[in-house]
């Protein structure tokens, strides 16, 4: 995943009152952070600092390839936490990096959707190593006054017309993408999760890649990047995320998004603990307190995804009139299932073969794509 690091946006506290049970006051203590950026705002980092005494200091991960590498840095123990997505969860498991969690610790756990509570990319033989946090979908983002009529599908993003006007993630998991297009358009192929491969599928999904290079505008990095892209003419389509959405929208540029017909990818993140960390006490307030529903509000308005706590709804309603059904929070259970969550592809098919490609070998033929 490349949620990289955006343009500073202002954000205004909140001044509702909502305790947050389970986080009390102590002396000290420091948290080192990785974090995509937006998860680390001050309107819920200071509230916590002042309640706990435990210091934040983020630095922020511009996509999980560079999160797993800072997270083994200099042996480990440099970094307390990480806000880590599918793609990136299960590196970190595997590889010893953070530690197993106990749910009973945080309060509000009890209140996060059955689905979020032990999900494959943070549960290992019913071990909890972290507390999952936000999701959201992977949207077709597109100029409303330039691409008409509305696109149903991403193949709108793989047709000649919008040459040059084309942009997409730079991010190898982006072949999930185009293995999902081809999983509805091309059923002949047999892919059944986009993230599990066998070479045959893999090949023909980085085909459809490069067909479609000539059109891009911009493999973007930054989702300012991308913002910068559509507020310019540069780009008139795109695979974007729902905070491009709403920075454009409040730009009044002309754009509105939505999930084809095909479905989509997406996140489902994870706040995770070091192994190595001296400052348990402290992370398990973050963990916490990032889970309340108040702080769950907050963070779904500000960066247009989708909070895991049930409760989060109303006060997400009362914060911004209409977001819980805008960022789907009360949606049911048939849109999550249309999103098909990021995952580190690996050699196991999951259906006793393992022929499937793993995420070195995306790595390098997204590198190669790209010339």
């Amino acid at each position: 995943m490349t949620k990289r690091m955006w343009a500073f946006v202002a954000t205004v506290a909140v001044g509702l009152a909502f305790p947050a049970a389970g986080i009390t006051k102590q002396h000290g203590g420091t948290l080192n952070m990785i974090a995509w950026e937006g998860y680390t705002q001050p309107q819920w980092v200071k509230p916590f600092t002042k309640k706990t005494g435990c210091t934040v200091h983020a630095k922020y991960g511009g996509s999980s390839d560079e999160m797993v590498t800072l997270m083994r840095s200099g042996g480990g123990g440099q970094y307390d936490m990480v806000s880590a997505s599918g793609d990136a969860s299960l590196r970190l498991i595997y590889g010893k990096d953070v530690q197993v969690v106990d749910p009973s610790k945080i309060p509000d756990f009890k209140n996060f959707g059955k689905a979020f509570q032990s999900p494959p990319n943070n549960t290992v033989g019913g071990k909890h190593y972290g507390i999952s946090l936000q999701w959201g979908p992977n949207t077709l983002l597109y100029n409303t006054k330039k691409v008409t009529p509305a696109p149903t599908s991403w193949g709108a993003i793989y047709d000649p017309k919008y040459k040059g006007k084309v942009t997409v993630p730079d991010n190898p998991i982006q072949i999930a993408d185009a293995a999902l297009y081809l999983m509805k358009t091309q059923p002949s192929l047999g892919i059944k999760d986009p993230y599990e491969l066998n070479k045959t599928q893999f090949d023909a999904a980085i085909a459809l890649l490069k067909k479609q290079k000539p059109l891009i505008k911009k493999y973007w990095g930054l989702a300012s990047d991308e913002i910068d892209l559509f507020k310019n003419g540069d780009a008139v389509i795109g695979a974007s995320w729902p905070y491009q959405t709403n920075t454009l929208i409040a730009a009044k540029a002309p754009v509105k998004d939505v999930v084809p017909k095909e479905g989509a990818t997406g996140w489902l993140d994870t706040w995770m603990v070091s192994s190595k960390t001296k400052n348990l006490d402290c992370a398990y307030k973050w963990l916490a307190w990032i889970s309340t529903p108040k702080v769950q509000a907050q963070q779904a308005i500000y960066f247009g995804e989708t909070p895991v706590n049930s409760k989060a709804c109303a006060i997400m309603d009362t914060l911004s009139k209409g977001s819980c059904a805008q960022y789907h929070a009360n949606a049911p259970l048939q849109y999550f299932k249309q999103i098909h969550f990021w995952k580190t592809p690996i050699a196991d098919c999951g259906n006793g073969q393992k022929n499937c490609m793993d995420y070195t070998k995306w790595q390098q033929a997204w590198t190669q794509l790209k010339g």
